[in-house]
């Protein structure tokens, strides 16, 4: 009985690729002997004119090379490839306000310093305002808005830099015992920046202005059906930092 029937001369019910898979020739074993190759010769006679040269000789079929490693490690390929920080927005200065749309602070306006050597931004709440501390942010995940402070009196201390924020390695129990033996000195806590104001005649930071500074110690929260990096949402946040 035929697996596939006829519906018209010469047409089957089933197509190629259902006629396969219905034989299901795939699953069984397939037995394909490969002829086995002749292994070369390690060496090739060849004959040497001359009268003292023995008439022939033995010459290896592959030339040995004339340098050799003393051990067999594979060097790894160096890369030509430096890595650059990427470039940062023409939105983004000294003292602009920006939203933090993801992390522990997200929906917090805060107040960007400087680009790091990284790329990051380096970012405060301020800590008095917000309690945003100082803290490193990527550009990807903030909105700039229009609204900046002016922090021109204000000078970032050049220990503020990405190997500022890492992490000290995790002590072993051997370790441990030792500098606890030695009473080390814990690590000193980060100063935040721009608690407060830089004094002058007129200073326009949100801590000199009540109004600015209790918008700017607010959360953001996004409306129902509006993206995080909408036109409306960036103009609707924006209303909420006119000066008063």
């Amino acid at each position: 009985m035929a697996r596939s029937k006829e519906i018209a001369p010469g047409v089957g019910r089933l197509s190629r690729s259902q006629v396969f898979a219905k034989r299901a020739l795939y699953k069984g074993p397939k037995k394909v002997v490969k002829p086995a190759a002749e292994a070369p010769a390690e060496y090739t006679e060849k004959s040497i004119n001359g009268e003292k040269n023995g008439g022939k000789r033995l010459v290896p079929t592959t030339k040995a090379p004339r340098f050799y490693p003393a051990e067999d490690v594979r060097q790894p390929k160096k890369s030509r490839k430096s890595p650059k920080p990427p470039s940062l927005r023409t939105s983004i200065t000294p003292g602009t306000i920006l939203i933090l749309l993801a992390g522990r602070y997200r929906g917090k306006r805060v107040v960007f310093l400087k680009q790091l050597t990284s790329g990051l931004l380096l970012v405060t709440g301020p800590f008095k305002i917000n309690g945003v501390p100082l803290r490193r942010v990527n550009q990807a995940y903030v909105i700039a808005t229009s609204t900046k402070v002016d922090v021109s009196l204000l000078k970032v201390d050049e220990k503020f830099n990405d190997s500022y924020f890492v992490k000290p390695a995790a002590k072993s129990a051997a370790q441990q015992r030792r500098s606890s033996s030695k009473m080390a000195s814990p690590r000193p806590r980060s100063p935040f920046l721009l608690r407060k104001p830089p004094t002058r005649k007129r200073s326009t930071t949100p801590s000199s202005l009540p109004s600015r500074r209790q918008k700017t110690s607010r959360n953001i929260s996004k409306p129902a059906g509006v993206f995080p990096r909408a036109n409306s949402l960036i103009n609707w946040h924006s209303k909420c930092l006119v000066d008063v």
